[in-house]
């Protein structure tokens, strides 16, 4: 039977899915709580809500206490990978190693998972994060330390927040202007 559970954090009220083999899913802050259950509800058909077991609880605390700011132990939280490509697994696996405060490029990843021709693959995987938070997609951004992409999974709440949140420094945010014009304009002479 798989479950899923609404509940409070600093940033609003967060969902999160389980199944027997763990963790399924979690879902930051819709602007209301009833588009953070109707999210989640669309993405587990099948969860009911239910009373955490101790393991889900135990996530909720450290994704509660991340959100304050505090150093939370995420990694020894199951993961139900059913259905997660072998490929994503292998990026979920990395990027949960990535320590709170710190960042890493989708080419760092790529390199580090002996795929450097797989950047492209390796944006997309986190795209599909469906572990927000327990598997930090937030801690990996474009080249250029640009932090403007989260995956569907982070509701409201923009990389960069969940960045500042987390003490990670120097993140940059790209304008329509560096997109229409990525390259600086020539000096005028004079």
């Amino acid at each position: 039977m798989s479950g899923y559970a609404i509940f409070d954090t600093v940033i609003g009220r967060c969902g999160i899915a389980w199944a027997e083999p763990g963790v399924s899913g979690v879902q930051l802050p819709e602007a209301r709580e009833i588009g953070t259950r109707r999210r989640l509800l669309q993405l587990f058909p099948d969860a009911r809500e239910l009373r955490p077991p101790p393991e889900i609880q135990g996530a909720i605390d450290g994704i509660a206490a991340l959100l304050r700011g505090k150093p939370a132990e995420l990694s020894d939280v199951r993961l139900d990978m059913t259905g997660v490509p072998p490929f994503n697994a292998r990026v979920y696996e990395f990027v949960r190693t990535i320590p709170r405060g710190e960042t890493r490029s989708y080419a760092e990843v790529a390199a580090s998972l002996k795929a450097t021709g797989a950047v492209h693959s390796v944006a997309q995987a986190l795209a599909k994060n469906p572990f927000v938070l327990i598997v930090p997609c937030h801690r990996v951004l474009e080249a250029g330390g640009y932090a403007d992409r989260i995956s569907p999974f982070a509701g409201t709440i923009s990389k960069r927040r969940l960045l500042s949140i987390d003490g990670a420094t120097g993140t940059a945010s790209k304008t329509l202007f560096d997109v229409l014009l990525p390259v600086a304009p020539p000096r005028a002479q004079g």
